[in-house]
C-alpha cells in the first residue's frame, strides 16, 4: 500500500547530479586507486661508520689512534630527494588493477560508447571492464578469449551492445554468451552454467557480489550498474516533506545539535509550533542507487539533520537484499526512508524493523511516498505453516534452488542430518523455481523445506496446499530456536562473530551472531555437502 507524499512539482530541483564519485565498490578495482608514494619529498639521512683499531701497544696504539682521528673525514649528510610525480607513476604503473591509459583516452572506445545507444545514466564500467578481459604481461597463460554475460531481464536488452564493444576492444576475446535465464538477484550467479560452456571470465551486472568469488568455479567480474539520479531532488523533497509532515501533526521536530537550515527557517516564519532543528532519519536503498543514498546523506547532514546509513555485514553501508536487511534501526530514529523503485527489497527492512515508519522515493517517478506493510498478518500466517508442520508432518520433501547460486548444499546437509536426528523421513528435489502445482505432484509428503529463498515462504507460502518452510521456520518447527517476535532477515548477514568492527557510518546493526540459517555461517562457508 502506497500513499503519495510528494511529487516532482513538490519541490524545486536546483541542482541536478549526474554521477556520484562517494560510491564504494566491493569486489572491483577502479581507475583512482590510492597511490603508495606519494606526498612531499622524501629525505633520508644515511651516516658513515668507521671501525676502531686495535691497540697492538700502548704507545702505538695512542699514536694510531691519533693519526685516525687526523684522517678520519667529518660526518656528512647525504640527503636523497625522490621526484615526485615519478615515483608516483611507478607506482600506478606497478598497480595491476589501475585502468591504463590507452583504454581510459581512447579516443575510438568513447566515440563508440556515445553511440551505443547505452543510457548515460547506467554506469556499465566498460573501462574496467575492458581491463579485464585485456591479457595480463605477468600471466600470459591466463588470456579470456571466451566472456560470458548474464544480467536481470531489464538489462537484457543492453546485451548485445555490451558484448559488441566488449569483443571489438579487447584484442583476446573472441566469444561471446548471453545467460538468458531469469535473474532475480545476486544469489542467482550462474558461474556454473558459464564453466559448462567453458567461459574465460563471467561478468554479472546489476547486483552485489553476494556470493564469494573463492566459492565460484570460474573469475566473476561484479558490474553493479549503478544509476545516477537527481539527488537534490531527492533530498527537497525529504525535507518538504519532512516539515509538511510535521505541521500535519502539530508536533515540533526532534530537538538535535542546534544546526539550522534556510528550509527550516522558512517553516518556522510559517508556523510557530515547528521548532528550528531537524529530526533524525535513517536513508538506504538499493545498490543501483547507493551512491545517491550516501550523498544525499551528506546533503541531510550539512543541512542540519542527522542521518543515518546503517549496514549489515557482508553488504555495503545502506544495502538491502530481499532477504537481507539490518534491524534495531529503531534505535537510531522511528523514520525510514528508501531510495528504489519497487518494493520488494523495501519490504525486507519493513519485516526486519516493524516499529518504524517508511517512506520510500521513486528515483523515475520523482516521488515519495509512505508505504506499509501487514507484519502481523505475514507472521500469523508463517507460523501457522509452522505448527502444521510440526504437528502434521513425517515426510519432509527439501528443495534445493538451482537458480545460479540460490540453494546452499551445505545448508542443505544440515538440515537433512536435522530431519533424521528427529525420526523425519526426507528426499531431495532439485528445482529452479517452485511453483505450487509442481509440489502438488509429490502427494505422499507432509511438508516442505526449501533452500533458495525464504521470501518464497513468506510471500507465497499460504498458496501451497502444504506447509513450505524456510531454514529458520524449520528449527522452530523442530524446536532448536524459539519463534522471534521480530522476523529475522539475516539469510546473507554475517554477525559479530565473522566481523566486529563497526560500519563506516558508525551503526553496525548485526549485533547478535551469525545465525545457523544464514548462508554466511561458518559450517556453510565451503558450500559443499557433507556425506551423511
Amino acid at each position: 500500500m502506497s500513499v503519495l507524499l510528494s511529487t516532482s512539482n513538490s519541490a524545486s530541483a536546483c541542482c541536478r547530479s549526474s554521477k556520484e564519485s562517494s560510491a564504494s565498490v566491493c569486489c572491483s578495482s577502479r581507475d583512482d586507486t590510492s597511490v603508495c608514494c606519494s606526498g612531499n619529498d622524501v629525505s633520508t639521512v644515511t651516516k658513515d661508520t668507521a671501525t676502531e683499531p686495535s691497540q697492538k701497544g700502548e704507545e702505538k696504539g695512542a699514536s694510531a689512534a691519533k693519526n685516525l682521528v687526523k684522517e678520519k673525514p667529518s660526518r656528512q649528510r647525504r640527503i636523497i630527494r625522490r621526484n615526485k610525480d615519478k615515483g608516483r607513476n611507478k607506482s600506478r604503473s606497478n598497480n595491476p588493477n589501475r585502468i591504463p591509459d590507452s583504454i581510459l583516452h581512447n579516443a575510438e572506445l568513447q566515440r563508440a560508447i556515445q553511440s551505443s545507444g547505452l543510457p548515460s545514466d547506467y554506469n556499465f564500467e566498460i573501462f574496467k571492464t575492458l581491463h579485464r578481459c585485456t591479457p595480463n604481461p605477468q600471466q600470459p597463460k591466463k588470456t579470456i578469449s571466451h566472456v560470458a554475460l548474464q544480467m536481470p531481464e531489464g538489462l537484457l536488452m543492453y546485451a548485445n551492445v555490451l558484448g559488441d564493444l566488449i569483443k571489438r576492444f579487447a584484442p583476446s576475446v573472441s566469444h561471446i554468451t548471453v545467460l538468458g535465464d531469469v535473474t532475480y538477484g545476486a544469489c542467482c550467479i550462474d558461474d556454473l552454467a558459464a564453466r559448462a560452456i567453458e567461459a574465460d571470465l563471467l561478468i554479472h551486472y546489476g547486483h552485489s557480489c553476494l556470493v564469494p568469488l573463492t566459492a565460484t568455479v570460474v573469475p566473476i567480474l561484479y558490474v553493479f550498474v549503478e544509476i545516477s539520479l537527481d539527488v537534490q531532488h531527492l533530498v527537497d523533497s525529504i525535507t518538504h516533506s519532512l516539515v509538511t509532515e510535521q505541521r500535519r501533526m502539530g508536533k515540533p521536530l526532534e530537538p538535535q545539535d542546534g544546526h539550522q537550515d534556510l528550509s527550516l527557517q522558512l517553516a518556522v516564519e510559517a508556523d510557530a509550533h515547528i521548532d528550528r532543528q531537524a529530526p533524525s532519519l535513517v536513508l538506504m536503498g538499493t545498490i543501483q542507487f547507493r551512491p545517491a543514498v550516501v550523498r544525499a546523506c551528506q546533503i541531510l547532514r550539512e543541512k542540519g539533520y542527522t542521518c543515518h546509513v546503517p549496514q549489515i555485514k557482508p553488504l555495503s553501508s545502506g544495502e538491502v537484499l530481499g532477504c537481507t536487511s539490518p534491524s534495531n534501526l529503531r534505535d537510531l530514529s522511528k523514520l525510514l526512508i528508501f531510495v528504489a523503485d519497487g518494493r520488494f527489497h523495501l519490504e525486507a527492512v519493513m519485516i526486519a524493523n516493524p516499529s518504524m515508519e517508511f517512506w520510500r522515493y521513486d528515483p523515475y517517478g520523482k516521488c515519495l511516498t509512505r508505504e506499509v506493510y501487514n507484519t502481523t498478518q505475514m507472521k500469523s500466517l508463517r507460523h501457522k505453516a509452522i505448527e502444521s508442520a510440526r504437528l502434521n508432518s513425517h515426510t519432509f520433501g527439501i528443495v534445493l534452488g538451482t537458480l545460479g547460486r540460490q540453494g546452499n548444499p551445505a545448508m542443505l546437509g544440515r538440515i537433512k542430518a536435522l530431519l533424521r536426528k528427529h525420526k523425519k523421513e526426507t528426499f531431495i528435489l532439485l528445482l529452479s523455481e517452485l511453483s505450487p502445482a509442481k509440489l502438488a505432484l509429490f502427494t505422499t509428503v507432509d511438508a516442505w523445506v526449501q533452500v533458495a529463498c525464504p521470501r518464497l515462504s513468506i510471500d507465497w507460502g499460504h498458496y501451497f496446499t502444504k506447509p513450505v518452510l524456510s531454514p529458520y521456520e524449520l528449527e522452530v518447527c523442530l524446536g532448536l530456536t524459539q519463534w522471534r517476535e521480530i522476523y529475522p532477515m539475516d539469510y546473507y548477514g554475517r554477525g559479530d562473530d565473522a566481523d566486529k568492527k563497526k560500519s563506516r557510518s558508525g551503526t553496525n546493526t548485526t549485533n547478535a551472531p551469525t545465525t545457523t540459517w544464514s548462508n554466511y555461517h561458518d559450517d556453510y562457508k565451503g558450500r559443499n555437502m557433507r556425506r551423511l
